[in-house]
């Protein structure tokens, strides 16, 4: 990785994703977590105040970046819970099938560059039963908003880290293999509606 890539776009991003609206739609899911879970995309620890510590025996926090595992420094010191870092790339998850009781997924799934290994990667380490909790944003159902979404991304993506704005989160969900049991669409206020476009819910591993 370069330099803005390792030293500057970290912090960007650290930023963007800890205001006060993001971590309102985290709050609504990181807390649900139970069990051994697997976070994906874990960044700077953002999530980590949130986990309920009576509720989560281990976290495993996969996070290929460098950059973004060193700025999480103050977040696991303070963290409520157990947590191990897996410091590899999404498509990537070194645990074995039926593994992990929740994985959580937030405000990360628009970055990865092979999201349909990533997906079937977290369905397998998933126990039959287990739940995926999930906070994205991705492509707006309104053909004006995709349409600015597809024009502006590869752009964007150049900037952000590899991020897409135009991705069909439920689709993919369902692609993978999961079954959705809750899912709540939304534009995040106070943000451009290319990029506010949010899909929060639950999906399962089918038993």
């Amino acid at each position: 990785m370069g330099f803005y890539d390792t030293y500057i776009l970290p912090h960007v991003i650290n930023k963007a994703c800890s205001v006060g609206q993001v971590m309102k739609l985290r709050q609504r899911v990181v807390p649900r977590a139970t069990g051994v879970v697997l976070e994906v995309g874990m960044g700077s620890g953002i999530n980590l105040s949130l986990y309920d510590a009576s509720k989560v025996t281990k976290v495993y926090g996969l996070e290929p970046s460098e950059g973004m595992r060193r700025k999480a420094q103050s977040n696991l010191q303070s963290a409520p819970v157990e947590v191990e870092w897996l410091d590899l790339p999404g498509e990537a998850i070194p645990l074995p099938d039926n593994s992990i009781d929740t994985v959580v997924l937030t405000f990360t799934l628009c970055t990865i560059p092979d999201w349909e290994t990533a997906l079937h990667q977290m369905f397998r380490v998933l126990r039959p039963g287990g739940q995926l909790l999930f906070c994205e944003h991705g492509q707006s159902p309104e053909p004006a908003v995709a349409k600015w979404q597809d024009r502006v991304t590869p752009a964007w993506k150049k900037i952000a880290g590899g991020c897409h704005l135009n991705r069909p989160i439920a689709d993919y969900l369902k692609q993978a293999g999961f079954r959705i049991k809750e899912l709540d669409n939304l534009y995040m206020p106070k943000a451009p509606k290319i990029a506010a476009y949010i899909y929060l819910g639950l999906a399962e591993k089918p038993v």
